[in-house]
């Protein structure tokens, strides 16, 4: 559980925002899925690997599409965890997995948490998983000495902000907009009152996501945030690529942009 605290502060110490990376465990296939995923983390200060689902609320279109190709290829929360044991023994970096609550229940909750740790992995985003329901989850992940990130959104009122802040570790995922995942080119107005309220509910860092499209998006979220997730515009480049090589060099690129674009915050 240290993994992600030292990352932040290290950031923070070289006047820099964390960039979290993201990438999909089978996407665009098995074995590429891989490849994708160190090319984010050669840019990425955190790796965030997503846990592809069928029915993923919170993710828009293009994450929808990179999931069910990950799916078809046989991705899943197996090929994720086998993913970050092999980046585990190649980087000391944090690797984060994004996944929905039913992958983890249909495994068993302790023995999903023993083998991410085995794995190397250093904390958990929930998305479907509310504070409020969170008191019979947490035990067997922290037991287990993984952090739980938890998600807060411009809606969220200050009530639930103070829920979001006692249960969570390692950062707060603070969602720019209200709705899905997917490129925008403008925050909720409500952005700046919900970072602020959080600031003064806890010492963890905020990590911004959902929306972040551009090195100017980028650097508007670093204003407010101790980091900057970004996942749908780097997949977004591997759909939009004509063959696997020119997808892994663009989603690669795409990630050093973005990651410079930080350290100018």
């Amino acid at each position: 559980m240290e993994r992600l605290r030292e990352c932040f502060a290290a950031a923070a110490a070289a006047k820099k925002k964390a960039y979290i990376g993201y990438a999909m465990a089978g996407f665009p296939s098995l074995g590429a899925d891989l490849e994708l995923a160190r090319a984010v983390l050669e840019s990425a200060d955190v790796l965030e690997l997503g846990v592809p689902f069928s029915d993923p609320i919170a993710d828009g279109v293009v994450l929808q599409r990179c999931a069910e190709r990950a799916l078809a290829a046989g991705g899943g929360l197996a090929r994720a965890l086998e993913m970050a044991q092999t980046l585990r023994a190649e980087t000391d970096k944090p690797l984060v997995l994004m996944s929905y609550l039913n992958p983890l229940l249909a495994w068993g909750l302790d023995s999903f948490a023993h083998r991410a740790k085995a794995a190397g992995v250093d904390g958990l985003v929930l998305p479907d998983l509310p504070p409020e329901e969170a008191a019979e989850i947490l035990p067997a992940l922290r037991g287990a000495g993984l952090d739980v990130v938890f998600l807060a959104a411009p809606t969220s009122t200050a009530r639930r902000l103070k829920a979001i802040a006692k249960a969570a570790s390692g950062f707060i995922y603070v969602v720019s907009v209200a709705g899905v995942t997917g490129e925008r080119r403008a925050f909720d107005g409500r952005l700046e009152r919900t970072v602020r309220d959080l600031r003064a509910a806890t010492r963890l860092p905020l990590a911004i996501g959902f929306g972040i499209s551009s090195p100017e998006t980028a650097r508007e979220a670093a204003k407010m945030a101790d980091g900057v997730v970004v996942a749908s515009t780097v997949l977004k480049a591997v759909l939009d690529a004509p063959d696997g090589a020119a997808g892994l060099r663009a989603a690669r690129e795409r990630s050093v942009l973005l990651a410079r674009s930080l350290m100018e915050a």
